[in-house]
């Protein structure tokens, strides 16, 4: 325990030492510590009295000592020393063991720490902790995940062991923050869970959003429901968490996954975003797996995910079954609008419109050369689920892959 943090515990244990002593003895008490500075007393400002005849008790709270003094033990009611003395050193083992104890935060920190970190945990024993913790699961939630290294480790050699007392004091002002921001604390489930992350458990209803909700965002996949509300309302949290610590922050999102469980999954992802959107985008942003391009394909290891992914990015597709063909074959002609139009049997304006509505519904254009690596990895990766063959599979598939694969071309598709 760093000093700060120690000397914090000692000045606690001994105000509540001097208060309980007080109350059962009717006299006054006060609290000097190693080299006789008033630490507490029942007059902050009181000065030290006499008390070369006063009853002191010496006590410890980790690495610090001190003494309790009642310089005036004569009160109404006969007590004698031997018995004033056992009374405070009983009142001092009550206010020590109180004080080793973890707090509220501290159990609601490592509860959600726990929770985000496994995906094992017995659903019905979560609830039981949680509702013990006054913690609210009733709520569909997504995870928002803050990275403020530049904030709590300002110096390379901080770990989440030796965080100080300023920065606790700092975690705590973030948390504040976050739940002024969302206004409702039953809203928004915050906790402190090691190193520089700050976790928001952030009711994700459309209800929950609706501050950030616009008209035109896509539902589709309940995993990925309510994701543009979430990113809006994670870019403003962002502006408002830089505004109040003048300091270089991070957020990764993750997508809502049902049940308790499912908070573990959400964790993975926003984790997932935050590590790939540092390492290629620098600081300061909101990241989502979706908004990462090649690199989430590239970057995330679990097969399901990549496939989630594939299928929310060509899923406004999906009611047209005519486009998803029209990819297939552009790429498998090498993205050459000739070849492509002549396998279709149509004209090349009809192409160029039907890669410009690809365009226009999926936010990537085939003919670039990044959006058409995203396109066709999700097309690949999509043919990999069990229900592929309910996801408009092309009439020319069977075609298509009697034919010899060609390889993209290095130049942007034109």
């Amino acid at each position: 325990m760093s000093k700060e943090v120690a000397s914090v515990e000692f000045k606690r244990v001994a105000k509540a030492v001097t208060q309980r002593v007080q109350e059962l003895l009717g006299v006054q008490a006060f609290v000097i510590d190693d080299p006789a500075i008033l630490t507490c007393s029942d007059r902050e400002c009181a000065d030290v009295p006499s008390y070369h005849s006063a009853l002191r008790i010496p006590f410890h709270v980790d690495q610090q000592s001190g003494e309790i003094v009642i310089p005036n033990l004569v009160t109404s009611e006969l007590i004698s020393p031997r018995l004033a003395r056992v009374l405070v050193e009983l009142v001092i083992s009550q206010a020590t063991a109180i004080a080793r104890l973890p707090n509220q935060h501290d159990l609601k920190n490592k509860f959600i720490h726990d929770l985000l970190r496994s995906s094992c945990q017995e659903e019905t024993e979560v609830l039981r902790e949680a509702q013990i913790l006054g913690l609210d699961f009733s709520r569909p939630r997504a995870v928002i995940l803050i990275d403020a290294a530049d904030y709590l480790l300002p110096s390379p050699s901080d770990t989440p062991q030796t965080l100080d007392f300023q920065a606790q004091q700092r975690v705590q002002f973030i948390i504040g923050s976050i739940v002024n921001f969302f206004h409702l604390p039953s809203d928004t489930i915050c906790a402190y869970i090691g190193g520089s992350e700050i976790a928001v458990l952030k009711a994700s209803s459309t209800q929950d959003l609706e501050a950030w909700t616009d008209q035109k965002d896509l539902t589709g996949n309940p995993s990925w429901a309510n994701l543009a509300a979430l990113k809006r309302a994670s870019s403003a949290l962002l502006e408002r968490l830089r505004s109040d610590t003048s300091a270089n922050l991070s957020v990764g999102i993750g997508r809502y996954h049902p049940g308790i469980r499912g908070l573990a999954r959400s964790y993975q992802d926003a984790r997932a975003a935050l590590s790939l959107g540092h390492h290629f985008s620098g600081q300061n942003q909101v990241y989502c797996l979706d908004d990462l391009g090649v690199a989430a394909f590239v970057g995330i290891a679990d097969e399901a995910t990549k496939i989630d992914l594939a299928k929310h990015l060509l899923s406004p597709l999906d009611q047209d079954p005519e486009l998803i063909d029209t990819l297939r074959i552009f790429f498998d002609e090498n993205c050459y609008p000739s070849s492509t139009a002549s396998r279709l049997s149509i004209h090349r304006n009809t192409l160029s419109y039907r890669l410009d509505k690809i365009t226009s519904l999926t936010g990537l254009n085939p003919r670039q050369f990044d959006a058409a690596i995203q396109i066709r990895l999700a097309l690949l990766l999509r043919s990999l689920s069990p229900d592929y063959d309910s996801l408009g599979k092309c009439t020319n598939l069977e075609s298509i892959k009697s034919r010899h694969v060609r390889q993209m071309p290095n130049a942007i598709c034109s």
